[in-house]
């Protein structure tokens, strides 16, 4: 798990020995099966995820009290409910595995003593992070002017990977439609 996170970092920037076992002092790792709640709304989010293996689902509810998948995030991608996390509020999003995911964990106050350690990890991370919201406004405004069929069409189009590993209910909450209409929309593509 954690070879995977340094991998993904050299990406960016060479990060000698030295620097990897600093940062492996400052975060741990975590499995979990699907449903499992990484955090709870309505709590201070004081993680930031790293997800190796599987996706991440942003949970909310709507004005029915309905649990509403809001944004689906996968490997080589970083989760956290930003606000929260940046400023100590209680989020009304939650986190929660959409599958059996593996994910290295970052608490806060360790990121920042990491950070002190190792400033030029902040820029990468932040600019990751960025990409990542920048992501995730783009799919959202992508499904805008689209029938329920066209935001499935469209949804199987831009996340392939995360259609084939989560639940139905997840990818209908997702895209704003029942379970039963997207069990009719794919039945009549084939």
């Amino acid at each position: 798990m954690f070879s995977s996170f340094i991998q993904f970092l050299r990406l960016f920037r060479d990060i000698p020995d030295a620097d990897v076992a600093i940062i492996e002092a400052h975060v741990s790792t975590l499995t979990a099966s699907e449903g499992e709640v990484l955090v709870k709304n309505d709590s201070i989010c004081r993680q930031l995820f790293f997800i190796t293996q599987g996706v991440l689902r942003i949970v909310t509810y709507n004005e029915k009290g309905q649990e509403v998948t809001y944004h689906f995030l996968k490997e080589s991608q970083f989760c956290t409910i930003l606000e929260s996390f940046t400023n100590g509020t209680p989020a009304r999003e939650g986190i929660q595995a959409a599958c059996a995911i593996s994910v290295v964990v970052f608490q806060r106050q360790k990121l920042d003593e990491l950070y002190r350690q190792l400033p030029y990890l902040k820029p990468i991370i932040d600019q990751i992070i960025q990409q990542g919201l920048l992501l995730k406004v783009h799919n959202r405004n992508a499904y805008q002017g689209e029938d329920a069929a066209g935001r499935y069409r469209l949804f199987l189009i831009r996340q392939p990977e995360v259609a084939l590993r989560v639940p139905l209910a997840y990818i209908a909450s997702y895209l704003g439609i029942t379970p039963q209409s997207l069990s009719r929309i794919r039945k009549n593509m084939r």
